[in-house]
């Protein structure tokens, strides 16, 4: 088990330097584009030397990369440019927020949609089935934009129960974080509910649970212990998958409600070229993914000790 979880954390450690160095290479080997994006397009060829020499940016690349790794991993991103301030001090209370929204969206989108897909996989074919299929279907097929702008005309114009932003200037609401959370509930409960529903109708097909119920154990007894366990394989990873969409995928959500989220800080780094800001921000994503890939890796491990050693 230790060479497996050692095997993974290389993967993870190498998949982060692999991608740190693509970014430094796309980001940062053209210096004469950092100064402009840092000073402005309107100085002078001078001033952008002298702040390249300030900076170090004439030294060889090696050097520059191994440097701008280490300030990464000490948490030093810079200064951003559009806030004229640490970019920590900006990314983090973000992070925060998008972890609020993402927690409460998880908290009512996993045990709903595993339900719903146990509910329907166990009765394949039959009246719910066919409901909860069609609903999932017909949820996931409505983009954000559309159901931000559908919930908003209900709960906002028409009955006035919720406020049209989440823009949380007085301080933290609930009731701000109503909306956005079921904008993004309704658009991500379906892609789960069928995985799962297609893994469970799957579990109930093969020979040991035909066995266990041939033999008389009590039905809840089949589905709880020998059938859920080994249909939750395939929507863990899903739900894995989820947390990487609900940090830099909400773009649409936190934009359409002025949430001041990771994915409104992105979108508006990459419209202001906030190039220091757009560097954290990324490596900040890919630092998610492959934590949450390695978590689904090691998830796995419970789930089906089979592939424990794999």
């Amino acid at each position: 088990m230790s060479i497996f979880i050692v095997r993974r954390l290389g993967t993870m450690a190498l998949t982060m330097i692999v991608v740190s160095l693509l970014l430094f290479l796309l980001l940062e080997i053209n210096v004469e584009g950092v100064a402009i994006k840092v000073l402005g397009p309107y100085t002078s060829e001078e001033q952008r030397n002298i702040w390249l020499e300030q900076h170090g940016y004439f030294r060889p690349v090696y050097i520059r990369y191994f440097e701008w790794l280490g300030h990464f991993i000490t948490g030093n991103f810079g200064e951003s440019v559009r806030f004229k301030t640490a970019v920590s001090d900006v990314l983090w209370p973000r992070l925060g927020n998008t972890g609020i929204l993402g927690l409460a969206t998880m908290m009512v989108v996993v045990p709903l949609s595993l339900a719903l897909g146990v509910l329907a996989g166990m009765r394949e074919g039959s009246r719910l089935d066919r409901v909860i299929s069609v609903t999932s279907i017909i949820t996931t097929s409505v983009p954000e934009f559309a159901s931000a702008v559908l919930l908003s005309a209900v709960f906002v114009f028409y009955l006035d129960l919720l406020p049209g932003t989440s823009s949380m200037s007085d301080g933290f609401s609930l009731v701000q974080l109503v909306l956005p959370v079921m904008v993004l509930v309704l658009y991500d409960f379906g892609y789960v509910t069928r995985m799962t529903r297609a893994s469970m109708a799957e579990v109930m097909m093969t020979h040991y649970i035909r066995t266990a119920i041939l033999k008389g154990l009590p039905y809840k007894t089949v589905i709880m212990r020998h059938a859920l366990r080994n249909a939750l394989i395939a929507p863990f990873t899903v739900i894995m998958l989820q947390i990487n969409w609900l940090l830099s995928g909400v773009i649409v959500v936190e934009f359409f409600f002025a949430y001041k989220g990771f994915g409104a800080l992105l979108l508006e780094a990459s419209l202001n070229q906030d190039i220091f800001l757009i560097e954290a921000c990324a490596m900040i994503a890919v630092f998610v993914a492959v934590t949450t890939q390695t978590l689904a890796d090691l998830g796995y491990t419970y789930l089906n000790p089979r592939i424990r050693f794999a």
